[in-house]
Parts: C-alpha cells; structure tokens; sequence
C-alpha cells in the first residue's frame, strides 16, 4: 500500500524536480522520473487515493482488437479536454491509427471498455492530467498555447504473461504515437522480468533505456521528437499471476495525427 499527502512537500524540492523532468523533455525529447519524483509532483497536484487508483486495474476488459491473435492485454480508455477552464470528460468514441503508424491493428476504428475510475477534480487521474498539462504547457510554443483546450487520451493497461507466452507491451515495437506529448506512469508490475522501455531517435538510433519498476516511475516523451518502445514481459514464477499495469496518456494540441500504438 502505498501512502502520502500534500501536507508537508517542500515545495522548493518539487520544483526543482519538475525542472529537471521539463529540462531533460527540452534537451533529449524524453525523461526518466522515479518514484521519488514523481511522488511529490504528484502530491503536490492534488493526488491522495493512489490505492484506489490501482485497484480499478483489476477490472479491465479484454482487448479484442489484436490482429495477432494474442489475449495478453486488457484495457480501458477515456478521452479529456484539458484547458485552463478545467477537466472535460468526452464523449466516449473509438481509437483509431492508421497502418502507416499501427501495421498490426491499426486501419479500424476500435471501441474499448471506458475508464470508471472517477475524473473529478479530486481524483488520482485529475491530478496526473493536471501535471501532464503543467509539464506540457510549459514546453508547448505560444502558438500552440493559444489554441484551444488540448485533446487527451488515457488508456490503462494490463499486460499478462504466461510461461510461452509473453506479454508484448508494445506489439508493433518501436513507434511513435502521433500526439504532442506522452507520459507512460507504471502502476503495477507483479512476477515479471523484463519490460525494458527504449527510446530511439526518428532514425531508430537508440538513445537510452531504462526499466520501470516501481509504482510512480514514469517515462516522459516528446512524441514529435523520438521513437520508443517495451521489451516483452515473461513471469518469474510460472505458477503465479504475472503483469505489467501501465497508464499512458498521450497530449496533443492539433488534428489528430492517426498515430501510434501507446
């Protein structure tokens, strides 16, 4: 179980570690932020039912869509408006990419089970929406500033592994989205090795990798800017339950780019 509050951060700390996560976004097109970043951030944003939170990855539906026949991933997705105005909750519609950025299941429109988790301002979810948009405001140009509220997508994923069959965090591999921004945030890993994310630049050069394996470590991406990926999960125990839960919620300022697998 994990537990903090908003009562006591130094706020001076969680500066400092908010510049070095917008730095590194700045210089490299990605950054690594453990736990113990990401904790205070995230307090400070608002965040104070994390165990709840996770909880509700025990319900996901399956993914029905995988063209390569694997049951290994379960899901639910939700679409927000983000402005200063607020969180807006949109009405439910599909994800779609194109084959140019999805060859294995992208083309058609597809319909997931919709996020239950509450989205009120006092939630876990608000408060990552909330540090996404502060983190991503300050890295947008003006111009895209002025623009309206961004569009976001948050998926929650459960990737199961099994002795002989792996998980595949990403199927399709290396990729990009075709959003703004992405923020991949784990919230679980339980009897897995592996799942190594890597970040290549638009030529497939890598340019780093890194494992997350605590709760609150997250992955942050200038889409625009890099490629990444997750290397399959296989259990450690073959006889136990094994996966990897995942949030990932992409940003973007514009018309929808049809893009990647997340």
């Amino acid at each position: 179980m994990i537990h903090f509050s908003a009562v006591g951060v130094d706020t001076g700390d969680v500066a400092n570690r908010f510049q070095t996560i917008r730095d590194s976004l700045r210089e490299t097109g990605f950054a690594l932020a453990n736990r113990e970043a990401m904790s205070p951030l995230l307090s400070k944003a608002g965040l104070v039912d994390w165990n709840e939170f996770a909880r509700s990855w025990d319900d996901l539906g399956p993914d029905v869509y995988m063209a390569d026949g694997g049951r290994y991933r379960k899901r639910r997705h939700a679409v927000y408006s983000l402005s200063a105005h607020g969180i807006v909750r949109q009405p439910a519609q599909p994800h779609y990419q194109s084959r140019d950025y999805n060859p294995l299941n992208g083309g058609v429109q597809r319909w997931f089970a919709p996020i239950v988790i509450d989205g009120g301002e006092g939630s876990a979810l608000a408060a990552i929406l909330r540090l996404c948009r502060q983190m991503f405001d300050t890295l947008a140009p003006a111009s895209i500033l002025q623009e309206a509220a961004w569009h976001v997508e948050a998926h929650q994923f459960r990737i199961e592994a099994r002795t002989g069959q792996p998980g595949l965090p990403t199927p399709e591999g290396m990729h990009r989205d075709g959003v703004d921004w992405v923020l991949v945030l784990l919230v679980g890993r339980q009897n897995v090795a592996s799942g190594e994310t890597r970040i290549a630049d638009l030529e497939g050069n890598p340019l780093g990798s890194f494992t997350l394996t605590a709760p609150m470590d997250a992955a942050w991406v200038d889409d625009n800017r890099v490629k990444h990926g997750v290397t399959p999960i296989e259990p450690l125990d073959p006889s136990l339950p094994a996966y990897r839960d995942v949030l990932v919620v992409t940003f973007r300022a514009s018309e929808p780019h049809a893009g990647g697998e997340v």
